[in-house]
C-alpha cells in the first residue's frame, strides 16, 4: 500500500460531490428544527419541555430507522438507500402541509418524524458511503470534510428559519410561513433526487483494508468488537448533547442576554459557524494529530465551556456556549469513524447501529427543557455527563481490538 494515501480517487470525485451535498441537506433540516422549537412555543403557546418533543420526534426516527435503512442498503446497495431517504425526507415535507391547515402540533410532529425517517436513511448510507470512496487510512478526513458542508448546512438552516419564521409575532397562529417554507424545500429536494437518480455510482467497497484485518472483521460478530460498540455509546451522548445545546440556544439568548427573538436566531448561524470553522481545523489537524486524541481534547473543551454557560456571566457566558459548538464539531464523524474501523464487510450494518445513536437526541432534550423551564443556563450542566462519556471513549475505549 502507499505510504501517502489519496484523500479521494479521481473516478469517485463527482458521485463524492453529490454524497457530501447530502451531509449539508440534513444538516439545514436538523437546525432548522431548533427554529421551529421557539417557533412552536410562541405560536402554538406551549413549554420548553413539550417544544422538546419536536427532537423526539426527529431523533426517535432514527431508532426507528436506522437498522431498516442499513439493510435495505446492504441488499440494494448505497445508490438506492440515497433514493429512499430523499423520498422519505421530501414526503415528510409535504405532510407539513396539512399539518399547518389542522394547526395542529401532534400533526407537526408526524410529519417531522417522517422527515426524519429520511434523515436517518441519508445519514445511515452516507456514512459508509463517504468512507468507502477511498483509501480507510483517510477516510477520517473525508468524513470529517463532508461532515464541514453539514455545518455549512446547520448554518444555513437557522439563517432560512429565522427568517421566515421568527418574525411572526407572537399573537400570531398563522402557520403558512412554515406550511410553504417546507413545500419549497421538498420542490428542491425532489429536483435533486432526480439528478441522482440519472448520475452514475461506481462500483465501490471498503477498499485498502489490510488483508489480515478485513478478514478478521468479516468473521467476527459486530458484538465481538468492543469499539463498535462502544462508539455507538458514544454516539447516544454526543447526540444527547448536541440536541438539547442546540434546542434550546435561542431561549438562552433570549432570557440572559436580552436578546430579542430574531437576534437571538440570528446568533444561531453564527453558533453554527463555530462549527463550521471546527470542522475544517479539525481536519487539517488531523494530518498531524491521532483522531482520537483531537476527539479527547475536544470533549474536555466542552466541559469546561458548559461549566462557565452555567455560571450566566453574560458575555462570557455566551462567548462560551458559541465555543461548545466549535468544540462539538469533528465528534460526530469522528466517532462514526472510529466505531468503522477494521470491520470489513460488516461495515455497512455497523454504520446503521450507529446512526441509532441518534436517538439520544429524542431523549435529552425533554429533560433539558424541564430544567430550562425554571432556569435555562443552569440545563447546561446536563450535556458534562455526555461529554465525560466522550472523553474516556476518545482515551480508551476506541481501540480496535
Amino acid at each position: 500500500m502507499s505510504n501517502n494515501p489519496k484523500f479521494i480517487d479521481k473516478k469517485y470525485v463527482l458521485i463524492y460531490g453529490y454524497v457530501t451535498c447530502l451531509f449539508m441537506i440534513w444538516g439545514i433540516a436538523l437546525s432548522m428544527c431548533d427554529v421551529l422549537n421557539k417557533h412552536f412555543q410562541n405560536v402554538l403557546h406551549i413549554d420548553k419541555s413539550k417544544s422538546g418533543l419536536i427532537q423526539l420526534s426527529v431523533f426517535g426516527a432514527y431508532a426507528v430507522m436506522s437498522i431498516p435503512a442499513g439493510l435495505f442498503m446492504k441488499k440494494f446497495g448505497y445508490k438506492k438507500g440515497v433514493l429512499l431517504g430523499l423520498i422519505l425526507f421530501v414526503c415528510g415535507t409535504q405532510l407539513f402541509i396539512p399539518a399547518a391547515n389542522n394547526n395542529s402540533f401532534t400533526m407537526f410532529r408526524i410529519a417531522l418524524f417522517i422527515l426524519g425517517t429520511g434523515m436517518a436513511t441519508l445519514e445511515t448510507v452516507a456514512h459508509p458511503f463517504a468512507a468507502a470512496l477511498g483509501d480507510q487510512r483517510t477516510s477520517d478526513r473525508r468524513l470529517n470534510f463532508s461532515q464541514s458542508f453539514n455545518a455549512v448546512g446547520t448554518m444555513i438552516g437557522p439563517a432560512i428559519g429565522t427568517y421566515f419564521l421568527l418574525r411572526v409575532t407572537h399573537d400570531s397562529n398563522d402557520l403558512s410561513s412554515v406550511k410553504y417554507l417546507y413545500l419549497s424545500i421538498g420542490i428542491v429536494i425532489a429536483l435533486f433526487a432526480i439528478a441522482f437518480a440519472f448520475t452514475h455510482v461506481p462500483k465501490v467497497q471498503y477498499a485498502h483494508h489490510e488483508a489480515e484485518n478485513v478478514e478478521a472483521g468479516q468473521n467476527k460478530p459486530l458484538i465481538k468488537h468492543p469499539h463498535f460498540i462502544w462508539s455507538v455509546a458514544a454516539q447516544f451522548f454526543n447526540v444527547a448533547a448536541q440536541s438539547g445545546t442546540w434546542a434550546f440556544f435561542i431561549n438562552y439568548g433570549h432570557e440572559k442576554m436580552g436578546f430579542s427573538e430574531q437576534t437571538a436566531g440570528n446568533y444561531m448561524v453564527l453558533f453554527m459557524a463555530m462549527m463550521t470553522i471546527g470542522r475544517i481545523v479539525g481536519t487539517a489537524l488531523m494530518k498531524f494529530i491521532a483522531p482520537n486524541k483531537l476527539l479527547a481534547a475536544f470533549a474536555l473543551g466542552s466541559v469546561l465551556c458548559c461549566l462557565i454557560v452555567a455560571q450566566n456571566l453574560g458575555w462570557t457566558s455566551f462567548i462560551a456556549l458559541l465555543m461548545i459548538n466549535f468544540f462539538f464539531s469533528i465528534m460526530y464523524p469522528t466517532i462514526f469513524s472510529l466505531g468503522l474501523k477494521d470491520l470489513g464487510a460488516k461495515t455497512q450494518q455497523a454504520s446503521s447501529y450507529i446512526s441509532m445513536g441518534m436517538v439520544g437526541g429524542a431523549i435529552f432534550p425533554y429533560f433539558m427543557g424541564k430544567i430550562a423551564n425554571h432556569d435555562v443556563a443552569v440545563s447546561y450542566y446536563l450535556p458534562i455527563i455526555c461529554y465525560v462519556f466522550i472523553f474516556l471513549f476518545a482515551v480508551r475505549l476506541y481501540k480496535s481490538r
